[in-house]
């Protein structure tokens, strides 16, 4: 359903709206980046492309965390598309470096085609499984890696409430999955070749510059980090 009446300037338009995106679920974000989408996109209507494309940088696509876009924290990855026939090179922006071993471990791209103000436009979209397809999994016990504390997903992440089998409040692309992001600039990842450097001596936090100008860090920085 578009939502109209929405001007924002900068993705600090998108934060001064943390309230009514997760106001629903008691203020709690975590693993909740369904609801950014969700609520940038029943918006749409209302938006230029450009200004779409821009709020998707505000919020990091995994912990669902706020993000303040920089060359720093825009990371280039290569993902395989949901119906795995090929692989799409672009960029995301992250809260910290973890999350691109999550992003190639679950995240897949998709499309869909979105009413904005400037008319039809085919987006590229980060997207995962729905949780709620195997949702006894949200009560399965885990130890927390950074706090070393037990608890379960539906606990840590109360954003994440089924109905039916199917993820409440998210948005589903072309091929029904869940967007939870966006894939900036996406390309053929056959276009997308790491330096020299990159790939014989990778190093974290190394931000690079690509062909055209844009910074960023490779995902291949991580590699070793991330087995």
């Amino acid at each position: 359903t578009s939502v109209r009446g929405w001007s924002p300037i900068g993705v600090e338009s998108l934060h001064r709206e943390y309230r009514n995106v997760f106001g629903g679920v008691g203020g709690n974000r975590n693993a909740a980046s369904h609801l950014w989408a969700s609520f940038i996109l029943d918006r749409a209507a209302t938006l230029s492309r450009q200004d779409v494309s821009m709020l998707f940088t505000g919020f990091c696509p995994v912990s669902g965390s706020i993000v303040r876009p920089s060359d720093y924290n825009r990371y280039l990855l290569r993902l395989r598309t949901a119906n795995g026939t090929h692989t799409v090179g672009g960029y995301m922006h992250y809260c910290c470096w973890p999350c691109v071993c999550d992003t190639q471990d679950f995240i897949r791209v998709d499309t869909k085609v979105v009413q904005t103000r400037d008319g039809l436009e085919r987006f590229t979209f980060g997207v995962i499984e729905d949780p709620c397809t195997h949702e006894y999994k949200l009560d399965e016990r885990f130890v927390q890696p950074f706090s070393m504390r037990t608890t379960t997903l539906r606990d840590s992440a109360p954003a994440i409430q089924c109905d039916n089998g199917r993820l409440v409040g998210a948005t589903r692309s072309e091929g029904g999955h869940v967007i939870i992001g966006m894939l900036h600039d996406p390309t053929p990842a056959t276009s997308v070749i790491p330096s020299d450097e990159v790939r014989s001596n990778p190093r974290r936090g190394r931000v690079t510059t690509g062909p055209n100008g844009v910074q960023f860090q490779d995902e291949l920085e991580y590699a070793p980090s991330c087995t």
